[in-house]
């Protein structure tokens, strides 16, 4: 099995069996598994092999680049913000003044610091092994969910995909995304993806080889080598071929302009009637499509109409996406009454979606943020005070409720009865579901936006980046108010800050290995410290304007006794480390939430090419704090039960976060099980 597919599963705590059992080297690699990365084998350990400790290292990291603090975090306290400042001046003058990067720079004040041994109390993870062909078949299962997803894969879901397909000769008999189509159609430049596409699609699959294969996020000025040419010229005769319906010409006048464009640029042909027809419309002066029907009827102020050719046209999700200028627009009590007996669909994650959104409306005299992602990365614009001055959609919190309750009702309708008896976990309530995860990056530990978890009292949350080569790679916390208000704490900050609150390791960026990072958060003391504070958020951002996924880069957190023992980076403590490669110099991690004393996942890639996190805007990134107080995994897996039972013995379905023993033919979900909650929300 590739090394991709064997990483992909180790995030579902899956080891692979590729050689036999070995009955010598059995006990020997469970217990060094157990000891050294915290990993308990429930099922399967007759297949462990010593192999599989080199890989779980490589996954959750051994062999990490020191702190530029070796006695971190005891030692750095002990230095006068002075003495820490010229410690980072000097160690910036002899890398980046001098170009040396012979050595690790560390401290020139430090004393001499001795660890004691490790001792913490450290939480297990179950893992299973699997042989070979029983891995293939879990592969084949989540690469069915994949397919049928109606959003967005991320990179590393993609890649994955991919690699099922070409290892495995995978065969995709549906595909719910037409992103995902014309991702599959590039990648393998195979006639048969195109089958999932239709006419309107083309613009999407233009879009998307351009950025994937020149780099261009733009179809504006198109410059395509011939062999792209006709590629997309092989495309439209394919989809050409058949009848071209009205809704397919309909569609295309949305995007007329870059239909346009693109003809002119392939100096396409037609042949067949159906693409003069085709042809003729793209370059007439009319157009026909839904939103200009829509939009005709708007300008009238006629609602009836307006929501008449929405449903019609593009299905209720369609008004459903358009409810705050649809709603802002109503003179009447009769024209909400119509909206809403059109807002019924079927479509669950627009349900979710849209119930988020209304459920965490704000007033609108406030600027809002606008948060939508294209190429896999989060683009973000809030209002100027002109745009907000012009504003016209505007709803009020009394609308903004109703609407999330009749949501939810549509919702409840939709989801009712899918499953049989059903135990869901209490703790389920804290995982947030996978609606939208396409900016998220992959590793070990990776949660859904928005879930949270219990940090216990006597932990402190230990924070970490490091990276390979000389990249200059920067981790940075924001501590928030409920005002709005920031203080950063990084590497421009932190000389004068260390405390028993908040410690940094010093930005350890020398050496041809790499360099790392570290933030030790005690969040007890925090408080005391910083009472205002109600969020921390953890950002990366490579300093050496290099973008992500040109360099080598993990991040994640450990949960370490306030008294900590051992190194810095113990593998047994470590509860996420995940990679970070998006096409851009800026993601978010994770937060705090200070008052809850809970750890938030956030894991999302800006597009954004800055240098220094705190020249960003991050308050949006507090509306991800609280998504699991209007939905969860809980309370969807409740929604579908025809019955939630308190005894596990009885149930059918299990959603935990535990390990558990179930019966055979139980089917159990986890939290980290997002391909079975997609295959869910896409039936």
């Amino acid at each position: 099995m590739i090394p991709r597919l064997k990483e992909f599963l180790f995030t579902k705590h899956i080891l692979v069996n590729e050689t036999g059992s070995n009955r010598e080297a059995c006990f020997p690699t469970l217990f060094a598994l157990a000891g050294t990365m915290g990993i308990r084998i429930t099922e399967g350990a007759d297949l462990a092999v010593p192999e599989m400790i080199r890989f779980a290292a490589e996954q959750i990291g051994q062999y990490i680049p020191e702190p530029f603090y070796r006695g971190f975090p005891e030692s750095v306290r002990k230095l006068s913000p002075e003495e820490r400042l010229y410690d980072q001046l000097a160690s910036y003058a002899l890398t980046y003044g001098l170009n040396d990067f012979s050595q690790a720079r560390h401290s020139l004040f430090e004393e001499p610091f001795e660890r004691i041994a490790f001792q913490e109390d450290a939480e297990m993870t179950e893992f299973r092994i699997l042989e070979e062909e029983a891995a293939v078949r879990e592969l084949d299962a989540m690469a069915d969910s994949m397919l049928a997803s109606s959003r967005q894969l991320s990179t590393w879901q993609l890649d994955m995909l991919c690699d099922v397909i070409r290892e495995y000769g995978k065969k995709a008999d549906r595909c719910g995304s037409k992103d995902t189509a014309s991702k599959l159609l590039i990648r393998f430049r195979d006639p048969y993806y195109a089958s999932f596409l239709r006419l309107p699609d083309v613009i999407r699959l233009v879009e998307n080889m351009n950025y994937e294969e020149n780099g261009s996020d733009s179809i504006k000025k198109l410059n395509l080598p011939n062999r792209q040419r006709k590629f997309i010229k092989g495309v439209l005769d394919i989809l050409l071929a058949g009848p071209v319906t009205e809704k397919d010409i309909r569609d295309c006048f949305e995007k007329r302009a870059a239909w346009k464009g693109l003809l002119h640029h392939i100096h396409y042909k037609a042949k067949s009637d159906e693409a003069v027809k085709f042809l003729d419309a793209m370059r007439g002066d009319e157009n026909l499509s839904v939103y200009s029907d829509f939009e005709r009827a708007m300008a009238q102020k006629n609602i009836k109409a307006a929501v008449d050719a929405l449903r019609t046209g593009k299905g209720s999700a369609a008004v459903l996406r358009n409810l705050n200028y649809i709603i802002s627009r109503c003179e009447s009590t009769e024209d909400m009454e119509y909206i809403i007996s059109c807002m019924d669909t079927k479509n669950i994650i627009v349900l979710i979606q849209l119930l988020i959104q209304y459920s965490q409306s704000s007033k609108g005299t406030m600027p809002r943020t606008f948060k939508f992602t294209k190429y896999n990365k989060m683009k973000v614009h809030t209002e100027t005070n002109e745009e907000l001055r012009k504003r016209k959609s505007v709803i009020t919190q009394g609308q903004a409720h109703m609407l999330a309750s009749r949501i939810r009702e549509n919702l409840e309708s939709v989801l009712k009865n899918r499953l049989g008896k059903v135990y869901i976990d209490p703790d389920m309530v804290n995982y947030a579901l996978p609606v939208q995860e396409n900016t998220s990056q992959s590793g070990f530990g990776v949660l859904t936006k928005g879930s949270r978890i219990k940090m216990p009292v006597t932990k402190k949350l230990r924070a970490f980046t490091y990276w390979e080569k000389v990249n200059d790679i920067d981790l940075s916390v924001f501590g928030i108010d409920d005002k709005g208000n920031r203080t950063e704490f990084s590497w421009r900050t932190m000389a004068g800050k260390q405390s028993a609150a908040i410690t940094y390791s010093g930005d350890e960026t020398s050496g041809y290995n790499g360099g790392s990072e570290y933030f030790d958060i005690d969040m007890n003391e925090f408080r005391k410290e910083y009472p205002d504070v109600h969020y921390m958020i953890f950002c990366d951002n490579v300093y050496s304007r290099v973008n992500f996924d040109k360099c080598f880069c993990k991040a994640g957190y450990m949960t370490r006794d306030i008294e900590d023992s051992g190194n810095v980076y113990e593998p047994k403590t470590v509860k996420s480390s995940f990679v970070i490669d998006c096409d851009s110099t800026f993601a978010y991690l994770f937060g705090l939430d200070l008052w809850t004393n809970e750890f938030i996942w956030l894991n999302m890639a800006r597009d954004s090419r800055v240098a220094v996190a705190g020249t960003t805007s991050m308050d949006f990134i507090t509306d991800y704090f609280h998504v699991t107080d209007i939905i969860n995994v809980y309370s969807f897996f409740e929604m579908m039960a025809a019955e939630v039972v308190s005894d596990i013995s009885e149930a059918e379905v299990v959603v935990t976060d535990k390990e558990i023993e179930a019966s055979e033919g139980v089917q159990v979900i986890r939290e980290y099980d997002v391909e079975k909650m997609i295959a869910l929300m896409n039936k």
